[in-house]
């Protein structure tokens, strides 16, 4: 039976964390997970109360645990080992908001006998970055926050699983010092505020005082990506998120850092598996207990869909 979750407010005074449950079944549970503390505020530690793989949504964290230290941002994942002790801070900015699937070790060894190669269901690193594979899936992870849904959940958390289980088995995760990471999160921030503007490499390099050749092995020996692909990603979620939110697909694109129409949909279909169009329906019809209702027909007919998030 998965154990509550220790919730950082029994940690710090002030109650700098705010957890609310989405979903949850046997053996997993997904929550969402809001934390305000700051660069004064001291690091906090906790041990994993089950195996979990959190969703890095928003913000930037330090995160020390035994394979050493890692900066977590937007679009990383958190992997943790149940019962593994681990210590956060807020070295470099304000607050962070995750969510995270925690899974019974029964579930996560169901997910890892049907992956080719996966020999253990623990996770032998602490941190996977913003890679594309795991775009789909923040994609689906921020609709779940918007409209949580049991079944919706369960899926996205056995993908999110079998995901995490599968590159870290392919993955090596470089070291980085803490100037490095002061420089790498500087530029997360600059990225993450001003994506929806032209930007150029010499203006990320720029923004924290780097020729663009150090910047470029800087970022990527820290964040795990190289810099135009983080900053594409960012995009590209931002146009996700105006599309659920109702947007048409030009202003999605030009509201979101993209000039070329035909280039926005090219990317976005690569990167999430449909057209912009195609997600705008489906993200706007209406889910009810594994049916797909359009609003939009006038004669709506319930029809069972599948969810495919790992395309």
């Amino acid at each position: 039976m998965l154990r509550p979750t220790m919730s950082r407010e029994t940690k710090q005074a002030g109650a700098t964390t705010t957890v609310r449950v989405l979903s949850m079944g046997a053996g997993w549970r997904v929550s969402d997970i809001v934390c305000r503390s700051g660069p004064r505020d001291p690091a906090f530690e906790e041990a994993h109360a089950s195996v979990s793989v959190s969703a890095v949504l928003s913000g930037g964290f330090s995160y020390r645990s035994t394979f050493g230290r890692a900066l977590m941002t937007p679009g990383s994942l958190l992997l943790g080992n149940d019962g593994a002790c681990f210590c956060c801070s807020h070295d470099h900015g304000t607050g962070d908001r995750c969510v995270a699937y925690h899974f019974e070790p029964w579930l996560l060894e169901e997910v890892a006998s049907e992956l080719p190669g996966a020999r253990r269901i623990g996770f032998s690193q602490h941190r996977l970055p913003p890679i594309d594979a795991l775009a789909p899936l923040f994609a689906s992870t921020r609709a779940l926050l918007d409209h949580p849904d049991q079944l919706i959940g369960e899926e996205t958390g056995h993908r999110m699983a079998g995901a995490a289980l599968r590159i870290v088995h392919d993955a090596e995760e470089p070291r980085a010092t803490l100037a490095d990471e002061a420089r790498a999160a500087e530029a997360v921030a600059f990225i993450v505020q001003g994506f929806a503007m032209p930007l150029s490499l010499g203006d990320m390099a720029a923004a924290v005082g780097l020729g663009r050749y150090h910047f470029v092995r800087l970022f990527r020996r820290v964040v795990g990506t190289t810099p135009y692909q983080y900053l594409l990603n960012r995009r590209l979620a931002g146009a996700a998120d105006a599309l659920r939110g109702g947007s048409d697909v030009l202003g999605a694109a030009l509201g979101n850092g993209f000039t070329d129409l035909s280039e926005f949909t090219r990317r976005f279909g690569a990167k999430f598996g449909q057209s912009p169009g195609a997600y705008r329906r489906r993200a706007n019809g209406t889910v009810v207990a594994g049916t797909y209702i359009c609003p939009s027909s006038p004669n709506p007919v319930s029809q069972p869909i599948g969810f495919d998030i790992s395309n």
